[in-house]
């Protein structure tokens, strides 16, 4: 995952000798990536809630909603921003998020457009070994991929047709193409949403390339984006993952595919408006619409004689994803043989190529981001019709094999202390904290006792902060958080397809003793086991209850003395054995995060 944390302190608590702090942890550097599928989503902000622009005024005067709603799409309560859980199996990569941009999202046509963003709960799965297609596979209409912030990818179509009479929801030959026809409905991230708030990039998903450091400048005054004009010195990182398992990079890449040392430039789009230059035939204002391409013939398994409507002012060029031609099937005119792919352009009809990239170096087929010398983005955008390899990845209900947590996000997190400021005899602690939540702060001289410097410190956006006034030689802070404000969760259930839907209470301090209720999702795959059936165990953390009660089908009871817990979010486990017919099969509930100990 792409984090981004000055100093990790394993324990949080902070050494103060003579004022001075040493920090035995290693400041964080940029780590190289050991495993793309789970190290290069974006997890740096998911501490944070999503974030929307409602109209202009509200975007120049830098007023941002955490909740929302137009009476359709409605967010009632905040919800954590992109990422928030990455689970691996061998064969696949299993992804949680909310759906909502890590960047501010919005305005859209100064708040006239009909749909806002809002918590799609997904869980998706990218298989990590893809293949190269054995058979035609178009891309669908909805998600056919996610980038690494979290966000759905669209193709390039905005779900309309050439019917033959007028342009109809639906697909045919002529396909109506997103970026020219709802260009003016994206905000400056070049994302918008459909009638269900799936937030989504069809092209260039400029804002997430600005958050990755891929070349690309931010307006403070406007707040918008734009490409940079400073010499391209990086390959670009990775954006996203199409459901066939091959990467997503931004727009550039090494100059010559299989040498990393050949510099970097703009990758070359594979394709040409049907304008008269480079061969292609004229579509001129006038000019019949009688014939689609041959790339689209081949994936289409149709002839080209496909009848559209006639060029106009009603129906420009470049309305349709097949007012593009392919090079490689048109005539260069300075050699009189075919445009050559590798040479005249870098990216074949599919919108990638067989390239080593700095998480690749022995080489991967690839997808890269397709804009003009002046950042503009220009077709396929992202991908091409057709995916190039087998797309088996896809929305799921529920993860049906053993996996390893590779990352559990937002109200997961526990805090990292960062090293103080000192100065004046004042000590100012600062620490990654999560939105919504209320913090506690302690200090002690000798880590046995303990006193109450503050409570209820409120996070601002992702942080927290205390100053405090100090005298002595040593010192020792630690931080807990408290309390979570309402959210809107991403999932009622976790890794393996069941879950928790909450437990009562939230939180507890170390040395108490309690009564959990724990309800459980009667959704989940496997169903609870019927009332008093008997329970295996259940732990807050590495802490075990007792007096277990089976009060009904959804509802477990237990006794939890916190002596010596660990402070911070902890995981909640009910542990059932399994029916009478396999009682080794144990069935396991969890979710994450769900009690805080202080």
């Amino acid at each position: 995952m792409k984090t981004a944390t000055p100093c990790l302190l394993t324990k949080l608590a902070l050494l103060l000798a003579s004022l001075s702090f040493n920090c035995n942890a290693t400041a964080a550097a940029v780590l190289a990536v050991s495993d793309p599928y789970v190290d290069s989503w974006l997890t740096t902000y998911s501490r944070q809630y999503a974030r929307i622009y409602t109209n202009d005024a509200a975007k120049a005067a830098g007023n941002y909603a955490t909740t929302w709603s137009n009476g359709t799409q409605t967010q009632s309560s905040p919800a954590y921003a992109g990422v928030q859980e990455i689970y691996s199996s061998s064969n696949w990569l299993y992804l949680r998020t909310s759906g909502l941009a890590t960047h501010n999202m919005g305005p859209w046509l100064n708040g006239s457009f009909p749909n806002l963003p809002k918590n799609q709960k997904v869980l998706y799965r990218i298989p990590r070994t893809p293949t190269p297609h054995t058979a035609t596979n178009l891309t669908g209409l909805g998600a056919i991929g996610y980038f690494v912030d979290g966000v759905a990818m669209f193709d390039s179509r905005d779900a309309f047709y050439w019917n033959g009479t007028t342009d109809a929801t639906g697909t045919g030959s002529w396909n109506r193409e997103a970026y020219v026809n709802e260009g003016a409905t994206f905000d400056p991230g070049y994302a918008h949403q459909e009638n269900t708030g799936t937030h989504h990039y069809h092209a260039d998903p400029v804002a997430l390339r600005y958050q990755l450091g891929d070349h690309v400048s931010y307006d403070a005054s406007t707040r918008t984006y734009s490409e940079s004009t400073n010499a391209m010195l990086r390959h670009s990182p990775i954006l996203g993952w199409v459901r066939d398992g091959y990467p997503v990079y931004g727009p550039y890449g090494f100059s010559n595919p299989s040498n990393s040392a050949s510099g970097i430039r703009r990758m070359v789009s594979g394709f040409q408006l049907r304008n008269g230059q480079n061969s292609t035939d004229a579509l001129t204002n006038g000019a019949p619409r009688t014939i689609i391409p041959l790339w689209a013939a081949r994936m289409y398994g149709s002839s080209t004689n496909q009848n559209g409507p006639t060029v106009s002012t009603s129906y420009p060029l470049g309305r349709y994803m097949e007012d593009n031609a392919y090079l490689g099937d048109l005539i260069s005119p300075n050699t009189g043989s075919n445009f050559q792919l590798g040479v005249d352009f870098d990216l074949n009809e599919y919108n990638a190529r067989f390239c080593v990239t700095p998480e690749s170096p022995t080489g991967t087929w690839a997808y890269f981001v397709c804009i003009s010398s002046n950042g503009t983005p220009v077709f396929p955008y992202n991908i091409g019709r057709s995916f190039f390899g087998n797309p088996t990845g896809a929305a799921v209900t529920s993860i049906a094999e053993t996996v390893v947590t590779n990352f559990l996000g937002g109200p997961n997190l526990a805090p990292v202390l960062n090293p103080p400021a000192v100065g004046g005899g004042v000590v100012t602690l600062t620490w990654s904290a999560v939105e919504g939540g209320t913090y506690r702060v302690e200090s002690s001289t000798n880590l046995t006792s303990w006193s109450t410097n503050a409570t209820v410190v409120a996070a601002t956006r992702d942080s927290g902060s205390y100053s405090n006034s100090t005298s002595g030689n040593i010192k020792f802070f630690r931080v807990a958080r408290t309390s979570l404000a309402t959210y809107d969760p991403v999932s009622t259930s976790t890794s393996g397809g069941v879950g928790i839907l909450s437990v009562s209470p939230t939180n507890g301090a170390r040395g108490t003793t309690f009564t959990l209720t724990i309800n459980i999702d009667p959704a989940t795959n496997p169903a609870p086991p019927p009332a008093n059936a008997p329970v295996n165990s259940v732990s807050v953390g590495t802490i075990t209850g007792f007096n277990n009660i089976h009060v009904s089908q959804t509802v477990v009871t237990s006794s939890i003395t916190l002596t010596n817990a660990t402070v911070g979010a902890q995981t909640v486990t009910l542990v059932f054995p399994g029916p009478p017919n396999n009682p080794n099969n144990i069935v396991t509930y969890t979710l994450p995060g769900g009690f805080t100990v202080y």
